[in-house]
């Protein structure tokens, strides 16, 4: 096995940067481009350099693990709500600030109120049902309510 690598030479890495790169079009992910984009650096280097094919093997297994990250990091920080909805996948964030009536009483601090179709569990002070109450801050399908 190490003598097809010690034979295909750099021009392998090339070929296999571009392989990546096309099975992105057909399976697209983000995923294999970035595979293919640090076959293609290692390529690039082995026309400089002309490492070894064990330290091109271990080049490409850096790159790869780097870019993967790299690129979720930056996708993550590019990420711009959406201008139309900005509550769009995040419902709970939607109602705070907002003020409805207890359905059922905060009990220990736990208690149920009813918004639009859905029933959403509530957790502040005691109150009993029927109260008005504020919603301070969403975590998920957990709303925090205070004493409107």
């Amino acid at each position: 096995m190490s003598e097809m690598f010690v034979t295909l030479g750099t021009w392998n890495w090339l070929i296999f940067g571009i392989i990546l790169m096309a099975l992105e079009l057909l399976a697209p992910g983000v995923f294999l481009i970035w595979l293919g984009l640090a076959a293609l650096v290692v390529g690039l280097l082995s026309f400089a350099f002309a490492p070894g094919w064990q330290l091109q093997i271990l080049l490409f297994a850096l790159f790869s693990l780097a870019a993967v990250p790299l690129w979720r990091r930056l996708a993550r920080a590019n990420a711009a709500p959406s201008q139309d909805n900005p509550f769009l996948n995040r419902r709970s964030a939607a109602l705070v600030g907002r003020e409805f009536t207890l359905e059922k009483p905060i009990i220990d601090g736990n208690g149920t109120v009813r918004i639009d179709d859905t029933v959403w569990r509530v957790a502040g002070p005691d109150t009993p049902a029927g109260s008005r109450v504020r919603i301070v801050q969403a975590d998920g399908a957990h709303l925090t309510v205070t004493a409107a």
